[in-house]
């Protein structure tokens, strides 16, 4: 089984958020309606922060979960005005030394569906 490296799975992110947006702009034009401005991007020492929501949404999983990970010491994270964070370099870290389900077949049919054109 081989893992998938950070470089790659960068990468694979950075594509699919590019696609996403290419996506919101074509349905922002053709319902004639302007893009909403996109959420202020929150940092700390620099560094991009993700709140629960967008932690979830990120790793697919639910709230609990995120909590579970808190509590068991193995997602690091940071309280700012009774809100949790987590700092994106500690986000890295935890997916590539905890998520380990990627197998090289998903990574190519993943690499399909995104070069796809809609």
């Amino acid at each position: 089984m081989d893992m998938l490296d950070r470089k790659t799975f960068e990468g694979w992110m950075r594509r699919i958020m590019e696609r996403l947006d290419r996506q919101d702009e074509l349905i922002a034009a053709l319902t004639g309606k302007e893009r909403k401005p996109e959420k202020e991007v929150k940092l700390l020492d620099g560094e991009r922060l993700f709140d629960n929501q967008d932690l979830c949404l990120l790793l697919q999983v639910s709230k609990r979960s995120l909590q579970r990970y808190r509590s068991i010491g193995v997602l690091p994270y940071h309280m700012l005005r009774h809100k949790t964070y987590y700092k994106e370099s500690d986000v890295l870290v935890f997916i590539t030394e905890h998520v380990k389900e990627f197998r090289k077949e998903d990574v190519e049919r993943y690499k399909a569906r995104i070069q796809t054109p809609i």
